[in-house]
């Protein structure tokens, strides 16, 4: 860490300190704790690689200043994402080991003839396992395809994986199941899976077409490269075809491990139904099965599948995040959120819809897309108080934390998650410069694209 970089750093913490003062509208523990959450903000941006640090820090200063206790830390860490994190880890690793994701390369990039189409089956691959069973588990998997597609191309695996990202994302909007952040919306607001389908699905289509193109033209330079690595690849494979009759071996265990965890993901509503489970067990306790029995397979080389696959660091800082965004809540600050925007918008649905859509956005883009939705469902809720018709702004609200969660490293768990599996491996990093203006080039215009959609269906709504 360079001097002017520390100085700059805790420069700005002061200001941001001052600023929330001399809005004379926060209690001192409303103060500290913003000012916490928006140190841990700047420290991403400041010092990427030291994240987990700072994030330890603000908790230190939570607990020692009596604005967060012990038993509240733990309800707001967000051990289920946890848990479910370090389950399907551990059964992408067992994969990883199997060369699960080599056998299904050999099969993408026969199919990805060119570099469109190449990145159409992608894209459309992380979009559509997105939105049948979650964005964390699809970034999972197709973040190691990626990496080892771009290892084998001999290309760098940013723009493959960014856009890749985007396509989770974006996909995860599409079902109920998609993101817990549908999840939150769809139980707040009483929506079925249903209607995703038929309000929320035709505009993630739509915005993933536009996400295609803007980041096929992006990194067009990119993909010219990608096309004549493809022609080689297929000349080579030409040559040896004959000397291994295109043999390919895929490992049975590794095929029926991917295959019951997905199944289980898939049907996990359906199978808390028929045994009487509350929400979501069955979907954080999947990956545990499929990582348990993954360890099993492994045998004596267990222990080393677990600490070697497992990314603690990540783990630990979605923790500490989780912690610091749940106190936020827990001293009132987001009450004080909700009250100014109830009185700024009133009973004017037309003005609620951008307002609502930009600020949520970029709120999700900042702060987390999970924590910033579970900042604004209470605030809707307020809205349905006033009369003013929020149905509409439930949908809002879902792709502000999806669309607008392409726009920065850390606006989703998919965005985190996937940064991670690239620095554990030590092939390299994803830096903010590499991100925010295909970020932003991406993510401002698909989500006006939705606004505006959800507009001109606005008299089918109400």
């Amino acid at each position: 860490m360079s001097r002017n970089k520390i100085l700059t750093y805790v420069v700005s913490i002061f200001v941001i300190y001052t600023l929330i003062n001399l809005l004379n509208v926060f209690t001192n523990t409303q103060v500290v704790s913003l000012t916490v959450f928006l140190g841990i903000i700047l420290s991403i941006l400041f010092f990427w690689r030291l994240r987990v640090a700072f994030a330890f820090i603000g908790i230190f200063i939570l607990l020692i200043t009596g604005l967060l206790d012990v038993p509240h830390l733990v309800e707001f860490a967000g051990l289920d994402i946890i848990v479910f994190l370090i389950g399907m880890m551990v059964v992408v690793g067992f994969l990883e080991e199997r060369h699960f994701f080599e056998y299904l390369l050999n099969r993408v990039v026969r199919l990805g003839r060119t570099p469109l189409r190449l990145l159409f089956i992608l894209m459309g691959m992380a979009a559509l396992s997105a939105a049948l069973v979650d964005e964390v588990t699809s970034i999972l998997f197709m973040a190691s395809l990626v990496l080892h597609l771009s290892s084998r191309l001999a290309v760098s695996f940013i723009p493959l994986i960014i856009l890749v990202v985007f396509a989770t994302n974006i996909g995860s909007s599409a079902t109920v199941v998609g993101n817990p952040v549908g999840v939150m919306i769809a139980l707040r607001a009483g929506l079925s899976f249903t209607e995703f389908l038929r309000w929320a699905s035709p505009i993630s289509v739509a915005t993933l077409l536009i996400t295609l193109a803007i980041g096929y033209l992006y990194y067009r330079n990119y993909f010219a490269t990608i096309g004549q690595r493809l022609a080689e690849y297929a000349a080579a494979e030409a040559k040896l075809q004959p000397d291994n009759g295109g043999s390919e071996t895929l490992d049975k265990k590794a095929l029926f491990l991917f295959i019951f965890t997905i199944s289980l993901l898939v049907a996990h509503t359906s199978i808390e139904d028929a045994l009487g489970l509350e929400k979501n067990t069955v979907l954080v306790a999947a990956p545990l099965l499929g990582g348990a029995i993954a360890l099993l397979l492994q045998r004596e080389h267990a222990r080393e599948l677990f600490e070697k696959r497992v990314d603690w660091w990540t783990l630990a800082f979605f923790l500490m995040f989780f912690a610091t965004v749940g106190t936020l809540k827990y001293v009132g600050t987001t009450r004080i959120f909700a009250q100014v925007f109830s009185y700024a918008v009133g009973d004017n649905l037309a003005l609620a819809i951008p307002l609502l859509g930009y600020v949520a956005g970029f709120m999700s883009a900042f702060m987390d897309n999970i924590l910033a939705v579970a900042v604004w469902i209470p605030i809707i809720q307020e809205l349905g108080t006033t009369g003013l018709p929020i149905y509409p702004l439930w949908w809002v609200l879902l792709f502000a934390g999806t669309l607008m969660g392409n726009l920065t490293i850390i606006g989703s768990t998919a965005n985190i998650v996937a940064i991670g599996m690239v620095e554990r491996q030590r092939i390299g990093h994803i830096t903010l410069r590499d991100w925010i203006l295909i970020g932003a080039l991406v993510s401002i215009p698909t989500f006006s694209l939705a606004l505006l959609l959800i507009y001109l269906q606005l008299p089918m709504m109400l």
